[in-house]
């Protein structure tokens, strides 16, 4: 089974920390809590990040972790207007 988890989020305002932090969370999602695969796209104000797991419970082990937890505070109080975090089960996947 794979998951994949998407983030929906208006930018309010993207700093230096915003972009440090995207990254060591990036590399700390997929190096220590199994994520499989991470995307990101921004365009104008619209941001969409997918993530790809394995189990529910490295998503939940990532939406606790501490470091992860600030960051999701910054988010609602610094970076972004509004956002939304979709979880779903990927029945089929077709590469070229």
């Amino acid at each position: 089974m794979q998951y994949v988890v998407i983030f929906k989020a208006r930018i309010r305002t993207l700093d230096e920390l915003y972009f440090s932090t995207a990254q060591q969370l990036r590399d700390k999602a997929l190096t220590h809590f199994n994520c499989q695969h991470f995307e990101a796209l921004t365009e104008g104000e619209h941001e969409i990040a997918l993530s790809y797991w394995n189990t529910l419970e490295d998503i939940r082990a990532w939406q606790q972790d501490a470091q992860h937890l600030v960051a999701q505070q910054l988010g609602k109080n610094q970076w972004y207007a509004s956002f939304s975090v979709e979880i779903c089960e990927v029945l089929r996947r077709y590469h070229n």
